[in-house]
């Protein structure tokens, strides 16, 4: 099984550096860094070309922003290096992660048997939010589930190549940050497993804070939000068992 690793780093974000580093080294495989895409440097027409509110059921309740486009884009770039360079796999990684590297080779040796090109395969920093059977199981506690509804965020992942040309097509364009898309399983057609245990750490706090900007909130639109939510999230869930 061919597998490279695709880093993807911010050029402004000098100070995570030192940590994309240490996964090029830790990683024991090829390591490449995806210069990520800067929402805040693209112009409204180059926005307006990628995202689309309201392109698909049921509708994402929210304004996206610039960071959350811009993570869309750099995760693209990261499944069209998996195709365009023929491997069976990428494991993609945002540089705010840290990683079990022992862990990650128990899960990887169950993946390599039980996991095909066409499979994403998550590394979860939480196991909370997802249900579903546990697809195999192996050593050191290592398992696959196959989550009704994937969990949000997008710390790691392995992208099998069939996978990543199914979800570059389901995105030409999209309405919602790109965890958001990976949970509608009706939409892309590709197999989401999640991986345990954890061998993921958001490190985010250590290396200088977030990279996407929360937007300041009057107490109504919070307020609003909070109703919203719930409401977008079961309907998500509704969809993903009714298959449709």
């Amino acid at each position: 099984m061919r597998v490279e690793g695709f880093v993807i780093h911010l050029a402004r974000a000098t100070q995570r550096r030192p940590q994309v580093e240490a996964l090029r080294a830790r990683l024991p495989i090829p390591v490449h860094v995806i210069d990520a895409v800067d929402g805040r440097a693209m112009t409204p027409a180059e926005i307006a070309a990628v995202c689309r509110p309201a392109l698909h059921r049921p509708y994402y309740p929210f304004a996206l922003n610039c960071g959350e486009i811009g993570c869309f884009l750099s995760h693209r770039k990261a499944w069209r290096e998996i195709v365009e360079r023929g491997l069976d796999a990428g494991l993609v990684i945002e540089d705010d992660v840290s990683v079990d590297i022992d862990g990650l080779a128990r899960i990887m040796d169950l993946v390599k048997t039980r996991a095909g090109p066409g499979d994403f395969v998550r590394f979860p920093q939480k196991h909370g939010g997802e249900t579903g059977p546990v697809v195999c199981t192996g050593n050191g506690g290592a398992s696959l589930i196959e989550p009704v509804t994937p969990a949000f965020g997008m710390v790691m992942q392995l992208v099998g190549r069939d996978a990543a040309q199914k979800l570059l097509a389901a995105t030409e364009t999209f309405d919602r940050p790109v965890d958001a898309v990976l949970q509608m399983r009706w939409l892309h057609g590709v197999r989401i497993l999640s991986a345990r245990p954890l061998v993921t750490k958001e490190i985010s706090h250590e290396l200088g804070g977030t990279l996407v900007q929360a937007s300041r909130r009057g107490l109504i639109e919070t307020i609003v939000r909070e109703v919203r939510r719930p409401l977008y999230r079961g309907s998500v869930r509704l969809k993903n068992r009714l298959g449709t």
